[in-house]
């Protein structure tokens, strides 16, 4: 009978922990990926904080990711045949009870993971980047960067468009599903394309696709695009649905002392270019200086932009606050980028939702936005670019001797500035005239 019952008692613990070890093992629910010019995330959606190894094998490449004590709860997507990363995704039982998945490469990576702990949107997640990987270059000294605008030529004004979130991050969510990351990337294409359109203007997208940008990289991105404007298009959310209206915000001072003690503090701000002026092997008190400078000018011009902006918001539609906003959002606070972050309207609003989903309304959105630019621009002509320089806009008969001539420039000059190739020239074209 004592036999008997030690039997029972061991049957039961046994069991009693082969359940608890199964029902405690992770549940990876789900896979997606996003891809970025530089990188591919991988997301995993599991149930709780995995144990996970990630590594490289080759011959061929494959990436491999070992996740202990989990299973899946259900099977896997394969990727599109022209993923440009991998071809094939398999699954196996590791250890009995752990997971491995590899992904068959086209490729080297160099691969690095991270977990995400539950937020609104999202439970815990398994995170996996694989970065191109690049061999190191033997070099041979220091090579001096070409500026690609010839000696004398107007160059364009750069301005650098930040659709806010994306990939990992879908931003806030309207009461129809509608995510904030994608209404805002399709606005910004529409800005990006205003703006490219006009005679001596570029823009530069910081993101171009569904995927995340870290803030600081935005702001890394306008700098060395030698952005001349940074413009971050956001939509905004509020428990009250009835919260409405459009908003343009700049940099608040708080802001704008925190990110100065922060580039006086850190090498590598230090040794970069504020407002042309290297603030390595500086003084303490002159770094400073120089920095305040050029962010009270960035500061102004930010003020400015956003003013004109929102005068246009005016004309489609209700604005939240009839003044600019101040605040120390990240993506506000390169030093010498005048910066403004646009909210186009709450997506928490059903009305403005709706608004923001149709194709018209992105389109008057693009265009308010880009109309303040403009505004800006043409009665603050930046020195040295193509708006700065009269214009001439060519009617019949009219040659290009004739309106160099007209003008007091030399044929070469007019040719340079305008990148003509030939002296052919068309009625409506509009020429830039430089000026002294």
């Amino acid at each position: 009978m004592r036999k008997l019952a030690i039997f029972c008692i061991f049957f039961i613990a046994y069991f009693s922990c082969a359940a608890f070890a199964q029902t405690g093992q992770i549940k990876v629910k789900s896979m997606r990926f996003w891809t970025a010019p530089d990188y591919t995330r991988l997301v995993f959606d599991v149930s709780a904080t995995p144990e996970h190894q990630v590594f490289l094998l080759k011959n061929p490449y494959r990436l491999v990711i070992d996740i202990d004590n989990a299973r899946f709860s259900k099977s896997l997507n394969q990727p599109f045949v022209k993923n440009p990363l991998f071809s094939r995704i398999r699954t196996a039982v590791r250890n009995k009870t752990g997971l491995r998945i590899v992904l068959d490469l086209k490729e080297a990576v160099t691969p690095g993971s991270f977990v995400l702990l539950p937020n609104q949107t999202y439970g815990y997640r398994l995170v996996v980047d694989l970065k191109q990987y690049t061999r190191p270059v033997k070099t041979l000294g220091k090579l001096n960067i070409v500026n690609k605008t010839r000696a004398g030529q107007a160059r364009d004004i750069i301005v650098a468009v930040d659709a806010g979130h994306g990939g990992e991050d879908p931003g806030a969510k309207g009461p129809h599903g509608t995510r904030e990351k994608q209404v805002v990337l399709a606005i910004a294409k529409r800005l990006a394309r205003l703006i490219n359109h006009y005679p001596g203007m570029r823009a530069v997208m910081v993101r171009n696709g569904d995927y995340y940008v870290g803030l600081r990289k935005r702001m890394q991105i306008a700098r060395r695009s030698k952005a001349d404007l940074f413009v971050s298009i956001h939509a905004d959310a509020f428990k009250n649905r009835r919260v409405k209206g459009a908003s343009v915000f700049t940099l608040s001072r708080r802001g704008a002392s925190s990110e100065a003690a922060r580039w006086l503090a850190k090498n590598e701000n230090a040794a970069d270019l504020v407002g042309g002026v290297s603030l390595n092997n500086k003084e303490d008190v002159l770094a400073s200086v120089l920095l305040d400078l050029s962010q009270t000018a960035t500061k102004e011009a930010s003020r400015d932009v956003a003013a004109k902006v929102l005068r246009n918001f005016r004309k489609i539609g209700a604005v939240h606050s009839s003044r600019v906003q101040k605040a120390g959002f990240v993506v506000l606070k390169s030093p010498d980028i005048p910066s403004i972050l646009v909210e186009t309207a709450f997506i928490s609003n059903p009305s403005e939702e709706k608004k923001l989903r149709s194709s018209v309304h992105q389109k008057a959105m693009a265009k308010a936005i880009f109309t303040g630019l403009l505004d800006y621009f043409e009665n603050n002509p930046l020195p040295g670019t193509r708006m700065a320089a009269a214009k001439h806009v060519i009617t019949r008969g009219e040659t290009l001797s004739g309106i160099a001539q007209r003008y007091g420039v030399s044929m070469k000059r007019l040719k340079l500035v305008n990148s003509l190739a030939d002296n052919q020239i068309q009625i409506g074209q509009v020429l830039a005239i430089p000026r002294g």
